[in-house]
């Protein structure tokens, strides 16, 4: 069978051909279509001579994912239904607000950790995703935002279906191909955020890898009880493990890191609740968004009322806490934050 070239490192593609007699800069002259342009097409890479275009042909595949279905929301947000390679479906979502245009990607082919509010907590994870499945998600999304918006993405976060942090050395991998300015796409660290539920070790090795991107906590409550009741990771990896390790990454990045909390009406939105979490800010620099709840089918969840809301930032500004309420995007095709769930309207 042939192997796929796009699961290949740099150095293990010099190797794979120099153990076929082909020279090494070769290999960097690949890498670099497959990276920089998404050639995947061995004869349209026009610096290689044609008998070792056929050669590659013979001896290697290249995979990719598919745009299946792509649905425009009234405010402009767009969601992507993709296809992969084995048939399976993933979701990605352009969010366009004022100058920014921010591509939603996923890590992940469903979710392993059953967050009660999220929809795609009930889907079963099938298999992680791939570094060149990630990627093909930016560069789709970029192609797709040139074409609605005449701009390429500015932002780029992994808060889509799955859990970054669960599909570690891929995810990694992703990050360094979207930031290498030469041999990737040349997106700047300081417009990436890994979004995580909080995997405490890998949080720690992450802060360890010499990438400088953004780091958010989905944090959704300020006490083990509570977080217990709505997110399960929170048995392994309950707070007093993973706020040292977001410290960790804060030391050794100095990137201020962000809370995800998403307000449920009568769970987490007590004026309690906002002192606790803003006991949780004390630390390192956090900047709390405080998310809508966006209605998910069949769970017994409701958004938080806006006098709740309000009283609740009030109390988190009151206490010196950087915090602003997210607007959730895309609700109308099922496309904002805890909705993907490969669902067409």
């Amino acid at each position: 069978m042939k192997v796929n070239i796009r699961e290949y490192s740099k150095e293990e593609l010099i190797q794979q051909f120099e153990s076929r007699k082909i020279p090494g800069f070769r290999a960097k002259q690949v890498y670099q279509w497959l990276w920089s342009h998404r050639v995947l097409d061995f004869g349209k890479m026009s610096n290689l001579p044609n008998t070792l275009q056929s050669q590659l042909s013979d001896q290697f595949s290249i995979e990719e994912i598919t745009v299946d279905i792509i649905q425009r929301s009234q405010d402009g947000t767009i969601k992507v239904g993709f296809q992969t390679f084995d048939q399976e479906a993933i979701e990605g979502v352009i969010i366009p607000k004022d100058d920014r245009y921010t591509a939603c990607i996923s890590s992940q082919i469903g979710c392993s950790l059953a967050c009660t509010f999220c929809a795609t907590g009930f889907l079963a994870r099938k298999r992680n995703l791939f570094a060149w499945e990630i990627y093909d998600q930016v560069y789709l999304l970029d192609e797709l935002s040139k074409l609605d918006f005449e701009q390429s993405l500015t932002n780029i976060v992994y808060m889509g279906m799955g859990e970054p942090l669960l599909n570690y050395d891929e995810v990694v991998k992703s990050l360094r191909i979207l930031n290498d300015e030469k041999e990737g796409l040349g997106i700047g660290a300081k417009r990436i955020t890994v979004s995580t539920s909080g995997v405490a070790r890998n949080i720690i090795r992450l802060a360890d890898e010499g990438l400088k991107i953004n780091l958010a906590l989905s944090l959704h409550a300020s006490s083990n009880d509570k977080r217990l009741e709505i997110m399960d990771i929170n048995k392994s990896n309950p707070l007093e493990l993973v706020i040292p390790a977001l410290k960790h990454f804060y030391d050794v990045t100095k990137n201020k890191i962000s809370y995800e909390y998403i307000l449920l009406s009568g769970v987490n939105d007590s004026e309690e609740d906002a002192r606790e979490l803003a006991t949780l800010c004390q630390d390192f620099p956090v900047y709390v968004n405080i998310i809508e709840y966006n209605p998910v089918d069949d769970v017994p969840y409701h958004k938080s009322k806006k006098e709740h809301r309000d009283k609740f930032l009030e109390v988190l500004r009151s206490l010196k806490v950087q915090a602003k309420v997210r607007r959730s995007r895309g609700k109308d095709i099922d496309a904002g934050c805890g909705q993907l769930a490969n669902k067409v309207k």
